[in-house]
């Protein structure tokens, strides 16, 4: 318990405490739980083979971690839970700015304080989640924010400059005894780079021309993109030295784990509906991803992030949310027609190797999403079953559909379609196998009659017709 800890530096010394390196305690707490076998990022998936080794190996050899990796691979994530390998709390000097050991204290100030007060050295327990520091890398980054720099308001008070006590501590000092990580890396001018070099190394900083070492007790966490993305800065090369282990993250390596990462992560539920997403939906937004990361007018170097699959799947529910909160509709259940609004939910986060101009990311975009809904279709179904609803159109019929319509209207306007609603309300059950109300189930049928019709367009089989009002199929 909390009130049963030593307040006293006398006391602390009495209970037998042992103060234990940062790296150190991170080492014990991963062994016990890899003996125990928990996960070391219970919400991260797809690393388990992969990355997760990579960094169990990392902090049982004690090593500084450089995280390098595309955008949207849940580095930042990853490090912001390492704080969970720390203990529950520490001791530290009380009042002291850089968690000063209570045996062998670093700072002036704590070693003045114990000076004084001896075994009455007050005692203050610091938290873990107070031992994680954290920088964005920025250009505007100075070696006074990371390291120090002298404070004149303290030598105003009447501190003389040669005195460590006017001295005012960066974020790296104040990280002692936890860790500290510099998100985006490369974005750090060269120079500030070089200014990490006696922490990594040496594990101490000097504070301009200090005749001071302060020896710290440091965990060093980065995260970086690769070096060949043009847009961004790059690690100097005697920096990348000093870390210990580089490790890869990478995008999920199949479909299901993709879909997976965006059910966990896409808010999905919504007040006053009930939402079902068809597995064909799911399956489409995350192909269209997978698909963007192979396509050649994409920049690959810049990636394409998770938050576009998590974005474009919230943007899909929303859009059948709206249709359901205009006729008054039960449930909230995706359509094809749906699809077209993952646009400016993808906006932004394609990098284009052609011109941007004219429209061009939004014709990529739609163009991905054709292929996706094609790629889906021939897994779940067969073009040649439709021969009789291909037939129906080569009468020169046609029909209008789009997202703004009610479930009953597409069902109403699909009906002499031979065979069509048969087939819809196979895939609809296989899609939902667990949705058993009957307006759910007119929703899942309207949605999958939506997909075979897109999915024959998709094969040449129909033409389709954007307008205003909706989208015409005809033969």
């Amino acid at each position: 318990m909390a009130t049963e800890r030593p307040r006293t530096l006398g006391d602390l010394r009495a209970s037998g405490y042992r103060v234990e390196p940062v790296k150190a305690e991170m080492r014990r707490n991963l062994i016990a739980k890899i003996k125990a076998g928990s996960p070391l990022f219970p919400d991260i998936l797809g690393y388990e083979e992969t990355v997760i080794p990579q960094i169990q190996n990392a902090i049982l050899s004690k090593h500084d971690i450089l995280f390098l990796g595309l955008r949207g691979q849940a580095k930042t994530k990853m490090l912001r839970q390492l704080i969970h390998l720390l203990d529950e709390v520490i001791p530290a000097i009380d009042g002291s700015e850089i968690n000063d050991n209570p045996y062998q204290p670093l700072s002036k100030e704590a070693r003045d304080k114990v000076a004084a007060l001896g075994d009455q050295t007050p005692i203050a327990w610091v938290g873990r989640e107070d031992r994680y520091k954290e920088k964005l890398a920025t250009p505007d980054v100075t070696i006074a924010d990371l390291i120090g720099e002298i404070d004149m308001i303290k030598h105003a008070e009447g501190r003389y400059l040669s005195s460590e006590l006017t001295m005012h501590f960066g974020l790296i000092p104040r990280a002692n005894r936890g860790i500290f990580c510099i998100n985006e890396l490369p974005d750090l001018s060269p120079k500030i780079q070089v200014g990490l070099f006696n922490v990594l190394e040496e594990r101490d900083v000097q504070i301009r021309g200090y005749p001071i070492r302060l020896n710290l007790d440091l965990c060093m966490v980065f995260s970086a993109n690769p070096e060949d993305y043009t847009n961004r800065g790059r690690i100097v090369t005697p920096l990348k030295d000093r870390i210990g282990s580089v490790v890869r993250t990478h995008y999920p390596l199949t479909r299901e784990l993709g879909m997976a990462i965006n059910d966990q992560n896409a808010w999905l539920g919504r007040e006053g509906g009930k939402v079902a997403i068809p597995i064909y939906i799911k399956e489409i937004v995350e192909e269209a991803s997978r698909l963007a990361r192979s396509s050649s007018h994409v920049n690959q170097a810049s990636g394409v992030s998770v938050r576009m699959s998590i974005a474009n799947l919230e943007n899909v529910v929303s859009s059948a949310e709206r249709r359901a909160l205009l006729h008054g509709e039960t449930w909230v259940l995706p359509r094809v027609s749906d699809l077209a609004h993952v646009v400016p939910s993808s906006r932004g986060k394609l990098e284009l190797t052609m011109s941007e101009d004219d429209g061009q990311e939004d014709k990529l975009i739609e163009r991905i999403i054709g292929e996706a809904v094609k790629n889906i279709f021939d897994s779940h179904l067969d073009v040649k079953e439709f021969r009789a609803v291909v037939e129906f159109f080569e009468g020169g019929k046609g029909i209008e559909l789009g997202d703004a319509l009610p479930a009953k209207t597409v069902l109403d306007r699909t009906e002499k379609i031979p065979g069509l609603r048969k087939k819809a309300e196979e895939l609809a059950k296989s899609a939902l196998p667990d949705l058993h109300e009957s307006e759910g189930k007119d929703a899942a049928t309207a949605s999958a009659i939506e997909f075979i019709l897109e999915g024959l367009h998709t094969h040449n089989r129909l033409n389709k017709t954007v307008k205003p009002t909706g989208t015409s199929y005809k033969r």
